[in-house]
């Protein structure tokens, strides 16, 4: 991993939030209702988390102009990050 990857690695690494949703987002593309249920995080903390981690380039929102049921999943930057995660 590059300095840049590192650093983001370790910013979703020291988040039980970022961490739990970027493995809940492995390999799927969820609602942020659906990561919410699969992480126990509360749904009023999930759109900042996603907001957090899409801003660093994690995860992607599939259909943006969608007001409901906004699908996101990991980028290329996402799934290396997932794939360095210990559970």
């Amino acid at each position: 991993m590059d300095d840049e990857t590192l650093r983001i690695f370790a910013k979703v690494h020291i988040s039980s939030y970022r961490h739990k949703t970027v493995q809940s987002l492995k390999d799927d593309v969820k609602t942020p209702t659906e990561i919410s249920n699969d992480t126990g995080i509360r749904r009023n903390h999930m759109s900042n988390v996603l907001r957090d981690l899409k801003d660093n380039g994690v995860v992607e929102c599939v259909n943006e102009e969608a007001k409901r049921g906004r699908l996101y999943r990991l980028t290329s930057l996402g799934d290396e990050i997932a794939d360095n995660l210990k559970d």
